[in-house]
């Protein structure tokens, strides 16, 4: 009955959202791509070969990818497992093509989650297991996987506080949809006892596999040379200059009022700090026009990257509105504050690949899409939290002041990731016991 209810509701509430669909894509550009995929046509793929089995991954957009990199990885160097991608956004599928292409069998956008256009997709594609990422359920999905007898798994599951509060107020309904998951393997503790509570499925499978981006392969630091040509192509780095005379502080992933904050934080400390420049990486790069507007005002010399790689000597804020430099970028930093966490905003974004590459960290109150990464790395001292963008300057100025302090900051950040890997074997294991169990 839920899920007849759920086809019927679908069709009109897709077409009463359809316009902010449309001009959401056509911010971001690349709206056609995929299209056919949207509506379950496939395309070419191989065949099926005997005694492989297929999994369909789908991680939504650049930070699904990013997480289930290591998980892609593993799986790949099974003989008798391959994988399909799919992933639902332009800029995603940017990144799976230059980063997944060759360990995949077949990669593309992700139907929508509408039943002709679903059942279509399934029949073509043929799975033996399905996984979907952290909070991207679609009831349509999991119900063709289990009308079909194809367990449907839940990695690096997690629920936000908004999400969670929804699901306990509609808890009879939403567990009629994911009643038909297989097993949902958490990220956190906090997210284990959430998920539990919901009782969408027997607790015992729901289980703590831990945060597949701890996970992540770090690249080596920076050597001085490598770092020296990031700078001056980034107009840091002035003639007679070094690596070693500049510091850069990173806005990582930034949302609205983030970027006003750092460079207002920014002016009131050059005069003191004339080392000190300032990168940010808004963490949606259609908000170009939007950022240049606000950082109008501010008395700096800025660059968009968007606008040419190379700036002008002299730069003093770096903005790179582009896709899936973020890692690359952070290699060049000194200090890194996470967005998404400053009011209003709410939730942040993550500080585990800046950790994992010995960032001192700074972020706001809200980190509760990474509550416990947040709270390890707080409690290991690898990181500081300020409650307003007011308390911005002061929190920059103390790690600049402590060179020796800051670097040990670092250190221990790095340290919490090394110490709490181990996700992608964990959830390698279930994977086999999934492929071997019937559902």
């Amino acid at each position: 009955m839920t899920m007849f209810l759920y086809r019927v509701l679908y069709l009109p509430a897709f077409l009463v959202l359809l316009p902010f669909f449309l001009l959401k894509m056509w911010r971001r550009g690349g709206y056609r791509l995929g299209l056919a995929n949207r509506f379950g046509r496939m395309g070419a793929f191989p065949q099926k070969r005997p005694g492989v089995n297929r999994i369909w991954i789908q991680a939504v957009s650049v930070g699904e990818l990013i997480a289930i990199e290591p998980l892609v990885r593993a799986i790949e160097q099974e003989a008798d497992l391959e994988v399909i991608l799919t992933t639902t956004t332009s800029t995603g599928f940017a990144v799976l093509k230059e980063k997944f292409t060759e360990k995949t069998v077949w990669h593309g956008i992700f139907p929508l989650d509408f039943w002709p256009l679903s059942h279509w997709a399934w029949n073509q594609l043929q799975p033996d297991l399905a996984i979907l990422m952290e909070g991207d359920l679609w009831p349509e999905h999991i119900h063709q996987g289990y009308r079909r007898g194809v367990s449907v798994l839940l990695v690096n599951a997690r629920v936000s506080d908004k999400s969670y509060r929804r699901h306990l107020r509609y808890k009879a309904l939403t567990r009629c949809y994911f009643q038909k998951l297989d097993k949902i393997l958490t990220g956190s503790e906090t997210d284990l006892a959430r998920f539990r509570n919901l009782a969408w499925i027997p607790v015992e499978r729901i289980q703590l596999a831990g945060n597949l981006k701890l996970d992540l392969k770090s690249p080596e630091p920076l050597q001085e040379g490598e770092r020296s040509t990031l700078l001056r192509e980034m107009g840091f780095l002035e003639e007679g200059q070094t690596a070693a005379d500049i510091l850069v502080i990173l806005g990582s992933s930034t949302w609205p009022g983030e970027e006003a904050a750092l460079v207002e934080a920014y002016v009131s400390i050059r005069e003191s700090f004339p080392q000190v420049r300032l990168l940010l990486v808004p963490r949606h790069a259609e908000r170009r026009k939007e950022i240049a507007l606000g950082l109008k005002a501010y008395p700096v010399r800025l660059h968009f990257r968007s606008e040419g790689k190379q700036a002008a000597s002299e730069t003093e804020v770096y903005i790179a509105d582009t896709t899936g430099e973020l890692k690359m970028l952070t290699r060049s930093t000194d200090v890194v504050f996470v967005g998404k966490s400053l009011p209003p905003n709410k939730g942040g974004q993550t500080p585990i690949e800046a950790a994992a590459l010995g960032k001192p960290l700074i972020f706001g109150p809200d980190m509760s899409n990474f509550r416990d990464v947040a709270r390890g790395l707080l409690r290991d001292r690898a990181a500081l939290r300020i409650n307003a963008r007011e308390e911005l300057r002061a929190a920059i100025v103390a790690l600049l002041e402590a060179p020796e302090s800051r670097l040990n900051m670092g250190r221990r950040a790095g340290d919490y990731i090394a110490v709490n890997r181990g996700t992608t074997e964990r959830i390698g294991k279930e994977i086999k016991i999934a492929l071997r169990s019937p559902v």
